[in-house]
């Protein structure tokens, strides 16, 4: 055969580098690029591995024994399991609801319902702890109410800015007050009132944070607290933060301690139930009205080169047996026996044409080829038909012998 020459992408591989042959086997255990990956990123995979686990582990742990802020059933700082336990071993009961008709119905003459935060109720529970406060004749405590739940549970009553004292004397007559002496009332809410009768208690600067107004003619009261401090575990041992907690919510034998949700209210009010684009405010539409037109602008500008492809030169030269070493790998990899077995016909019909003296455009037309080529051949090659224009071989064996075969041809017509 005559020495290899820069051939077109389509020319078919020369004996020696077959497409089924010219790839070497893969190691076994592994291609060396997935080892070189396991080595180069092992140590961020273990690591993350280890994150994964730390944080099942702790979730784990802690699922079943965490709650919310002022929840009687949390041992957590901000939780309110202390005076929970104290109130329970002084014959108070406590019950914990999270919807005001649980609130509701539990509510007499008897009970003690607190609310932890009345600003999150939404109207229909609004109306209901309102007719707790009207006819239920027991006491309502209310834990930072601001001007969302004043109107509608506390009419008499108004915010007057914030306590920035956390510890205030009681400044009353009230019994409770007299008894707990200072107390952590500040740091939430002041209060006022239009004239009503009630006991205003620990004041900051002349308005108090803590208010007992009377319910009506039930023999009820409404204990409007400024702030949930003092029933808190981490603040319940400060001043007299837990005697004046243990007044207020052990009047009764029994306590209704009401922890609000956001889902209790989408739940028992579909007013309040919107989808994600009503909770968007309405500049932000526009704002992604903008963004989108500006990234279709981009995108229009990044294709303006649009068009038919053009030819461009190599950076640098490739001799003819790597390209066609590199394109048998890929034939290999991708086992396409059909495509290889194709190329090397293909570039034996053509150079066979050439040397036989059959035009370019008979090359490929077993009528014109196969009797010129016999022409110059001697016994021994089989049917011409079959190994120039025939099946795909069946393995890569096949495939190396179609190879060995075609090139024999070629030889023995170029010494003829």
């Amino acid at each position: 055969m005559t020495a290899p020459t820069p051939d077109p992408p389509t020319a078919a591989p020369r004996s020696g580098t077959p497409a089924a042959a010219a790839a070497p086997t893969p190691a076994a255990g592994g291609s060396p690029a997935g080892l070189l990956a396991w080595r180069r990123f092992r140590g961020s995979l273990i690591c993350l591995a280890i994150l994964l686990a730390a944080a099942i582990t702790l979730a784990a742990l802690g699922s079943g024994s965490r709650h919310g802020r002022l929840d009687p059933r949390s041992a957590d700082p901000d939780g309110s399991r202390a005076v929970a336990e104290l109130l329970q071993a002084r014959g108070v009961t406590t019950r914990v609801v999270t919807t005001a008709r649980e609130a509701a119905a539990a509510a007499g003459p008897g009970t003690t319902v607190l609310v932890t935060d009345p600003d999150r109720l939404g109207d229909t529970q609004r109306r209901t702890i309102r007719s707790v406060i009207d006819l239920s004749g027991g006491r309502t405590v209310l834990l930072a109410p601001g001007g969302l739940s004043l109107p509608d549970l506390a009419p008499a009553a108004r915010t007057k800015g914030g306590a920035f004292e956390r510890d205030l004397d009681p400044g009353c007559t009230l019994p409770a007050a007299l008894s707990a002496g200072r107390a952590g009332t500040g740091g939430g809410h002041r209060y006022t009132t239009d004239g009503a009768t009630g006991t205003a208690c620990y004041p900051d600067d002349g308005h108090p944070t803590l208010l007992v107004l009377p319910s009506g003619t039930t023999g009820g009261d409404t204990v409007l607290l400024g702030s949930g401090t003092i029933l808190l575990n981490k603040r319940l041992a400060s001043e007299g933060n837990a005697s004046l907690a243990l007044q207020l919510l052990g009047s009764r034998p029994e306590l209704v301690w009401y922890l609000p949700s956001l889902t209790e209210v989408q739940d028992e009010d579909p007013a309040a139930q919107k989808s994600l684009f009503e909770l968007v405010p309405r500049g932000w539409g526009w704002a992604l009205l903008q963004l989108f037109l500006a990234a279709a602008l981009a995108a229009l500008w990044r294709a303006r080169r649009l068009g038919p492809l053009v030819t461009e030169q190599l950076p640098v030269a490739i001799r003819a047996s790597e390209t066609t070493e590199g394109r048998a790998r890929l034939y290999r990899k991708a086992g396409a026996r059909d495509r290889a077995a194709t190329v090397l016909r293909t570039a034996a019909r053509e150079r066979l044409a050439a040397l036989v003296g059959v035009p370019p455009t008979g090359a490929h037309e077993p009528a014109a080829l196969v009797p010129a080529v016999s022409a110059r051949l001697t016994d021994g090659h089989g049917d011409l038909t079959a190994l120039l224009f025939g099946t795909t071989p069946a393995d890569d064996a096949a495939l190396v012998a179609l190879a060995d075969h075609l090139d024999a041809l070629e030889r023995e017509v170029r010494t003829s």
